[in-house]
Parts: C-alpha cells; structure tokens; sequence
C-alpha cells in the first residue's frame, strides 16, 4: 500500500478514491483527537492489529481500564495490505479464470469479451473499506477503549507518552507486529519494486512481473497476476514452490500454477537489479550461468522484520532482537514483568488468527495473575492450523512428516486422494488429497495437510479433532452429508479404520459368519 502524509499528519493511501477515504476516515481518522489521559491504565497497548485490537477489545469488555495506541493504521496488516486485499484480488483472478474456462460447462465465453484490472481492484479497495469499520477508531472508542493516534514510547516504569501525553499504565502489551523487509539485492532500492504494502494500490495491470520468493505471498500473488493476463517470472532460491510444504502438495499447486502461465526460475539467486529503457532488468544466477529477465515491475515476496524501533524498549528492559522481535516466554511476558507483546512483534507464526489466540492468552495473564503461576495460558497449548490461498488451497495443522522424524515420534500416515471423491470429480477440482500423521498404532492426530480448493476450510477438522483429544475413530464414526469434498477427511479416517482389523480378527470374523450360515 502505497501511502502519503497530509499537512494534519493523516496518511494518503493511493489511490485517492471515495474507497479509500473511507478506509482513512475509520483506521486513522484525519482529524482525530486523542482522549485525555486519566489516571492509570490496567491494560496500555502499542499497535492496533489483530494481536492489539482484540487484547483491546476484551479488556474493556471485562471491565478493565485499557488505552489503544496506533501510529499509522487500525487494522494492521491483515485489513489494509494483508489478508483482506489479497483475498479480494484472488477471487478476482479466481473468477477470470472461471469465465477462461467455462466452455467445459456448457458456456461459449466471446473470444473478444473485456476485462477490467482497475475494476477488479476498486471491488477490492471497495471491499476492504466495508470491512474496515470492525477496526474502525469510533467502534473502538464505542466499546469503552481510549484509542490515541500516534506514536507511543515507554518513558518510564509505568509509562508511555503519546503525542506529547503521558499514560500510566499496570500492564502494557506491544503489538506493534512486523513489515515487508527486502533482500539487499544491489539495485533493487534504486531501481523500485512492490511488496505486500504497494502492491494492492495498482490500477494497471504490469503487462511483466518478476516476482522474489515462491512462499505463500509470492505463489498467491503470482497465479493471480498470471491469471489476470501478467507475464509472471517466479524466482525461487529451491527447486520447487512452497518448500515448507510437503513436496507432493506443493506439486500440485506448482502443476495447476504453470497451467495459469506462470514461469518458475528455480535454482536461482537473484544478482542485481537495474533500470533500462524504462523497464527494469532483473540478473540472476542458475546453474552456474548468469542470465537476465527484462520486467515491468518487481514483487517482493520476501522478508519480514519486527516494529521494534522507536518505543523505548531499551528504557524499560525489554530485551529484543531486530530480526526475531521481542523476546517473550511462554506466557508472552517479556524481560520486564509489566510488560507482554502479542502477534507477529514476538512470533514465528505470523497470523492472524495467531494473534488473535495470543491476545487471548495475554489477557488471561496480564489481567488475571494467578498465584504460583498455576492457571496461566501459554503459547505452547496452541494447535496453530494455516492455509496458503492458491488454486487449489494448501492448508496444514500439527506436524510433518519431517516435523515427526525430528522430534522422534513414530506415525503412520494416511493419505486419500480427491480424484476418489464424487463431489471433487463433479466440481471438476480432483487434484488433491487429504493426508493425516498419527501416533503409530492410535488414533490420536498429530498432524494433518490438505490440498484442495477449499483447504481453508476444510483444515479445522482436524484442528478441532486435536484441539478436543479426538482421534480418527471418533472422525469415522461422524455422518459427513454427501456429496461434499469434506468427505476425503472421513476416508482418510476410514483408511486407518481398515488397518484396526488384523489378521487375527479376520479369521475370526470368517469363522463366525461360516458358523452362522
């Protein structure tokens, strides 16, 4: 997202439509002033994110005294260049290429039929300003919270200053999550490129786009620019897409990717960037050689670095690292008792549905301490489900394969293949499985992938199964309506019902029934 300041301080996002005025007049409202400061705070927090907003949220709900600071946008990431634009340009994509391929359905698409890029991105801008009231400074400020925008700074103990206020609180929480962080690739800086903060404000299509990283930002904004009619070049250090992924999942995504006419750039690194005629020319290393691709414009879709600058940290004894972000324990406290972080300042996964469960664990420990440390929530209770948004979905929960093996933990593993289930056939989305790890010899699930178009979703079964102790017998034993692709997670739970029946039993078995003939 691009943005601009005004006179009064009030960020300009581009471009500047009635969309995005509405979005600025509820995540940082132009001439905002800040609530008086009186007495001290139960709960001050820095950062209105998910992780921020919710920790808000709750704490007024409880009855607790709670002050919200944000120096740039309500919402954070996920609304404003995260999770809300990107889901709107990939139903976009999705739905160009739904009309692409019609003609399999019955529909004779016109060859000549038009298609707006700058239309599909005002439904996106359009959108994320209608969602952007849940975040909004006034709803916040409804629910009983202080907001104040600006830029909060611990100055002592027990307090923070805020454009030029002083607030004292009992608790404090950094929230103040991480940005877009570039490689430093000699050129790039000079020359110009997108990252998940630009990029949502095109309104023309790049007729060339060269995109750094296939990880889950790079793979989803790439098969949808392609989709749109980009010639997109995907440069990745591996082999092959998505590299955290199991290899065969990442596969079939990769398949349905080239099919979109996405170009991959595997085994290479990426040497310098440099304008020429008014495109930019990006050299890379493959295979030994050197070799060039000319582009319109470049996305990074790697690197991300903590919002630990500028608050004061070193004041109040928050250790913290410029890489990793603040350093907490299991309970989110950092090196200074008083003080927690929440969501993606202090966290490996960065989510949002992960801040939104950290916010929930720092109110359990920041506003109700228990004696002896009996009761508190921790990070290391939390079953952490994810999903990458392409075409078809890739969502996971719990280990892998490789998860196991390291930490010594024998599984036997069950894998069913959507090819083998009529509602995917009928949809015409076979391409994809559902595979699930288990203790050897149980039920009990410790890990779980699925590749299907709706992955996403699909995934909380078996969070919920992990979650509540319930194994795959208890998954086998549940009635799945027919016909939906839901149903490959019972028959991964029926493969493993197969294996309860032993040899020993099916002798028996036929011993009995040849008895009762």
């Amino acid at each position: 997202m691009k943005t601009e300041h005004t006179p009064n301080d009030s960020p300009l996002i581009l471009p500047h439509d009635q969309f995005n005025e509405e979005l600025i007049n509820n995540v940082h409202p132009p001439h905002w002033k800040n609530p008086t400061a009186s007495g001290p705070y139960n709960l001050v927090i820095i950062g209105a994110g998910t992780a921020g907003l919710v920790t808000a949220a709750i704490g007024a709900a409880l009855g607790a005294k709670v002050a919200l600071i944000e120096r740039h946008l309500m919402g954070g990431d996920c609304l404003n260049v995260g999770c809300v634009p990107s889901k709107g340009i990939i139903r976009a994509a999705k739905a160009w290429t739904a009309v692409k391929e019609a003609a399999q359905f019955g529909v004779q698409v016109p060859q000549n039929l038009e298609r707006d890029f700058g239309a599909a991105m005002a439904r996106m801008r359009k959108l994320r300003a209608r969602i952007s009231h849940v975040d909004s400074a006034h709803r916040y400020t409804k629910l009983g919270v202080d907001v104040f925008i600006g830029n909060g700074r611990f100055t002592g103990a027990k307090t923070i200053e805020v454009n030029g206020a002083t607030l004292q609180f009992s608790k404090a929480v950094i929230c103040t999550g991480a940005r877009a962080a570039a490689p430093p690739i000699p050129g790039l800086e000079k020359v110009g490129y997108l990252n998940n903060e630009s990029i949502f404000s095109l309104t023309e299509l790049p007729p060339r786009l060269g995109i750094i990283g296939a990880g889950p930002i790079g793979c989803e904004m790439a098969q949808s620019f392609a989709r749109f009619g980009s010639e997109v070049f995907l440069f990745e250090r591996a082999d092959h897409i998505l590299p955290r992924e199991d290899s065969d999942a990442a596969a079939i995504v990769q398949t349905q990717m080239k099919h979109d006419g996405v170009q991959f750039v595997f085994d290479s690194k990426v040497k310098a960037v440099e304008a020429r005629n008014n495109t930019k020319v990006i050299q890379y290393e493959s295979n030994g050689t050197n070799q060039e691709i000319v582009v319109d414009e470049i996305l990074v879709g790697v690197g991300r670095a903590p919002n630990v600058e500028g608050l004061g940290l070193e004041e109040v004894g928050v250790d913290f690292d410029h890489q990793t972000g603040v350093k907490v324990n299991a309970r989110l406290q950092s090196s200074n008792p008083r003080i927690y972080a929440a969501g993606d300042i202090c966290f490996p996964f960065k989510f949002t549905h992960t801040a939104d469960s950290m916010a929930q664990i720092v109110i359990q420990n920041a506003l109700f301490p228990h004696p002896l440390g009996l009761g508190y929530a921790s990070t290391e209770n939390l079953i952490i489900p994810w999903a990458t948004y392409t075409q078809p979905e890739i969502a996971h929960v719990g280990m892998y394969e490789y998860d196991a093996k390291a930490k010594g933990v024998l599984i036997d593993t069950f894998t069913f293949p959507l090819s083998e289930v009529d509602r995917a056939i009928l949809d015409g989305e076979d391409e994809g499985f559902a595979r699930v790890h288990v203790k050897k010899g149980t039920d009990q699930i410790v890990g779980a992938t699925i590749v299907a178009t709706h992955a996403g979703d699909m995934i909380s079964e078996y969070t919920l199964a992990m979650k509540g102790s319930l194994g795959l017998n208890t998954i086998a034993g549940t009635i799945h309506p027919y016909p939906t692709q839901a149903e490959v997670i019972k028959k991964t739970a029926n493969a493993w019902r197969k294996t309860t029946l032993g040899e020993g039993k099916k002798q028996f078995l036929h011993k009995l029934f040849s008895w009762t003939r």
